[in-house]
C-alpha cells in the first residue's frame, strides 16, 4: 500500500439557501438568518450556555459528521467581534463545551473501536476575525465551532492518492513557517510549558501510515487514553498547548510586523516568552526574513495572517493511541487535511440518502447521551423530533 494524503468524494444534499442579491456567501453565512437556518434545518440540540450541536449540510464524512458551534450569532451582531478560539469563551461556557466533547468522543471510540478500521478525530479551527468578510478562504461560519468525524479508512484506502502539492495540505513537513524556520525554537518553546498528561511523541511516531499524515507536527500522547477526556487536568493543557501557540504566534508576528518590538499585551506565559523568544537569534532572524519580504512583495504581505490562526485536534493514531497535535493555519483549509484527507464534496442527494438514516440514528443517540447528561435539550426539525 502506498502512504501518501487520500482524496475522497463526499456526497451531500443541496442546501435550500438564497444568498441575497449583492452579499457574497460567506457575507450571508455569518448572518443570524443563516444561523437560525441552521438551528431549524440541522440542529440536534442547544443549551443556556449558547452550545448548538448540529448536523453537518456540507459534511467531511457520511460515516460521522457533527459540530458543535458557540451561536453568538443573536447576541454579538458583528462577527468580527465573537469568540473564535478556545481561549476566549467564558469559563462556565467552557466547562459545559469540555464534557460535551468528552462525552462525543467517547462515542465515537465506543461506536468506532478499531484503529485499523476507522480513522477518529475530533478538534478545532480557529477562525481568525481580522480577515476582511469577503477574503478567500474566510471560513462560512465566524463563530467557534469544533468538528467531530469518523472515516472509514477501507474507503481511504481505495480513495486516489491527492496531490501532495495541493496548497491545502498544510502541515509542518512542508508549508508552515514555524516549522521551516524555527523547528528547533518552536520545540523548545513547547517543551518548557507544564504538562503532564500531554506527553511529546517521538518524531514520526504519531503519523498514520496510510496517508503519512501529519508531518512534522509537534504532538502530544494522552497518557492515560480516553479516560483522561474526563479529567479537568486534562482539557487545562489542551488550553496550556493553545496558549504557548497564541504566544509564540503573536510574538513572531509582533516581531515582522515592527523591530524590536515590546512583548504583545495580555500575553500567557510572558516570562518564557521573553527568555526563549524575544532574546532568541534564530526567531528574530526568521522574522527580519518575513519582515523585509513583506516590504517587498505587496501579495506575500497581504497574505499574512497577522494574528493566531491555528487548527488543534485529538486523534487516534494506528496503535489506538489518542494524540493532541496543532498547526499553524496558513491556508484556511479544512481540519481534515491536517491528517492527510482531502474532502471533494459532490451534490448528489441520492448517494447521501442512503447514508443519511444511518448517520441520523448516530447522531440522535449523542444527542441523547448529552441529554442524560444535563447538557442541553433537543432540537427537533423536520427530520427528527426534539426527543
Amino acid at each position: 500500500m502506498q502512504s501518501g494524503p487520500r482524496e475522497i468524494v463526499t456526497p451531500f444534499r443541496p442546501i435550500p439557501l438564497d444568498v441575497p442579491e449583492g452579499m457574497a456567501p460567506n457575507e450571508f453565512f455569518n448572518s443570524a438568518e443563516n444561523l437560525a437556518d441552521l438551528v431549524n434545518n440541522n440542529g440536534l440540540l442547544q443549551n443556556p450556555e449558547g452550545l448548538l450541536l448540529y448536523r453537518k449540510a456540507l459534511g467531511h464524512s457520511n460515516e460521522f459528521d457533527c459540530s458543535i458551534i458557540y451561536n453568538t450569532s443573536q447576541t454579538i451582531l458583528d462577527p468580527l467581534g465573537r469568540p473564535v478560539r478556545r481561549t476566549q469563551v467564558p469559563d462556565g461556557v467552557k466547562n459545559v463545551w469540555n464534557r460535551m466533547n468528552q462525552i462525543i468522543i467517547e462515542y465515537m471510540l465506543e461506536r468506532y473501536p478499531d484503529p485499523a478500521a476507522h480513522l477518529v478525530l475530533a478538534g478545532e479551527a480557529s477562525l481568525d476575525a481580522t480577515w476582511p468578510l469577503t477574503s478567500p478562504g474566510v471560513p462560512s461560519i465566524r463563530m467557534l465551532h469544533n468538528h467531530f468525524i469518523v472515516f472509514d479508512k477501507e474507503g481511504l484506502r481505495t480513495a486516489p492518492l491527492a496531490d501532495e502539492a495541493n496548497p491545502n495540505l498544510t502541515d509542518g513537513g512542508q508549508h508552515s513557517l514555524f516549522q521551516a524556520h524555527m523547528r528547533d525554537v518552536y520545540r523548545a518553546f513547547f517543551d518548557e510549558l507544564d504538562l503532564e498528561i500531554l506527553q511529546p511523541c517521538q518524531q514520526g511516531s504519531c503519523r498514520l501510515a496510510l496517508t503519512g499524515y501529519p508531518q512534522g507536527l509537534p504532538s502530544w500522547e494522552i497518557v492515560g487514553g480516553a479516560k483522561m477526556l474526563k479529567e479537568v487536568r486534562f482539557w487545562k493543557e489542551y488550553d496550556i498547548i493553545l496558549k504557548g501557540f497564541i504566544d509564540f504566534y503573536r510574538t513572531f508576528f509582533s516581531q515582522v510586523s515592527t523591530r524590536n518590538a515590546p512583548l504583545p499585551r495580555d500575553i500567557h506565559f510572558p516570562e518564557l516568552v521573553e527568555a526563549k523568544l524575544q532574546f532568541n537569534n534564530d526567531f528574530l532572524k526568521a522574522a527580519k526574513m518575513v519582515r523585509d519580504r513583506c516590504i517587498k512583495d505587496a501579495k506575500y504581505a497581504n497574505a499574512i495572517r497577522w494574528q493566531p490562526a491555528f487548527k488543534q485536534l485529538i486523534y487516534r493514531n494506528d496503535a489506538g493511541k489518542l494524540i493532541v497535535t496543532i498547526s499553524q493555519n496558513s491556508i484556511g483549509n479544512a481540519i481534515t487535511e491536517l491528517l492527510g484527507v482531502v474532502v471533494k464534496r459532490k451534490p448528489d442527494a441520492e448517494a447521501y440518502g442512503r447514508t443519511e438514516p444511518a448517520l441520523i440514528e448516530k447522531l440522535l443517540e449523542v444527542r441523547r447521551r448529552l441529554v442524560e447528561a444535563d447538557l442541553g435539550s433537543g432540537v427537533a426539525t423536520a427530520q427528527w423530533d426534539a426527543a
